[in-house]
């Protein structure tokens, strides 16, 4: 647990991946570029003493995974958001069967959400109940803007989509994360659109839908549909490191956020290995919004308890130490209303 100025932080990671990203994996150019883009990400947003090389970026594995996060990382819990891009890798670009295994060695730590795509119809809702039953799954990861053969995304409300969030209701699958964030190379920056959020928003009530990125660059858009629909969380990976690149704009994403939907529905997400959580852990904690932004309160250390790990901690049912569970259970009654 992170502790600061006599101030004690529950930390839940909840945006972390293992990838395999070499070039032994890779099906084509696509498969490489979308690491490429990756890599610029991280390099151009990251502090200099926190840059891999790429070599290790692309695949670092199991036991790197579990020093960076939970060793140096500050974090007490952390959610795997899957990524297959079947197109693009041989494996997939998640791997699944790695992230899961760690899952199930590490329960007190580690829950494993996985993916589903549903272009793939009848076939695809029957692998989505395997999985549910093997993996125990609370939330899912969605790519709408992910390749499938001749089509280059899809949209929540399209009629196979709508069918699987009703199949989600079915077996208890409560979290729907979505990315809805910038584009990666070579994926259309249209297909991450966030006006589809709002129509299965308002039609499935008792759903989660975790906007990952918080729309960027469609901030507003988001802050405007999540204001209506109380079932609307966001989550921060990709948002959080321009804490270090660009701090007035990472004041007004933050900002924006806390005026708009509140402290209860803001989820951290260091997005690893994008990003290693210690350091936006730190940063984090010691950030304020700077006082000529005076449009923004002062962001209190309550808030970022909520925002570091208490809000998500309720989505998923994960037990917090007794100092924390007061406030915990207020969050958990504003998302039960």
């Amino acid at each position: 647990m992170y502790e600061k100025d006599g101030e004690r932080y529950f930390v839940v990671d909840g945006h972390v991946h293992i990838w395999d990203a070499r070039e032994s994996n890779r099906k084509n150019i696509h498969g490489k570029q979308f690491i490429d883009c990756f890599y610029d990400y991280h390099r151009n947003l990251s502090p200099e003493e926190h840059v891999w090389d790429y070599d290790t970026y692309t695949y670092y594995g199991s036991e790197r995974f579990m020093k960076d996060v939970f060793d140096d990382g500050h974090v007490d819990h952390a959610i795997f958001q899957a990524t297959l891009l079947n197109d693009f890798y041989e494996t997939g670009f998640g791997q699944t069967e790695e992230a899961f295994g760690l899952t199930q060695r590490h329960p007190d730590k580690l829950t494993y959400n996985h993916a589903y795509d549903p272009r793939k119809g009848e076939a695809g809702l029957e692998q989505l109940r395997r999985d549910a039953e093997r993996m125990n799954l609370q939330g899912v990861k969605l790519y709408t803007a992910e390749w499938n053969g001749d089509s280059r995304g899809y949209r929540l409300d399209d009629r196979w989509s709508r069918r699987y969030l009703e199949e989600c209701l079915e077996l208890g699958i409560k979290n729907i994360h979505v990315h809805k964030g910038p584009t990666i190379r070579p994926l259309d920056r249209d297909a991450f659109d966030v006006a589809d959020v709002d129509k299965v928003a308002t039609d499935y009530t008792d759903l989660n839908f975790v906007v990952e990125h918080v729309g960027l660059p469609r901030l507003e858009d988001f802050c405007w549909i999540a204001t209506q629909e109380p079932n609307v969380y966001g989550g921060l990976a990709v948002a959080m490191p321009f804490i270090h690149s660009r701090p007035r704009y990472f004041a007004q994403i933050i900002g924006e956020l806390l005026y708009w939907i509140g402290e209860d529905r803001i989820l951290f997400g260091s997005d690893y290995a994008l990003w290693t959580p210690g350091w936006l852990v730190e940063k984090f904690v010691d950030f304020q919004i700077p006082a000529d932004l005076t449009e923004y309160a002062p962001i209190t250390p309550e808030q970022k308890r909520k925002v570091l790990g208490l809000n998500a901690a309720a989505l998923y049912d994960i037990d917090v130490p007794g100092e924390f569970q007061v406030a915990a259970a207020a969050v958990a009654g504003a998302e039960a209303r």
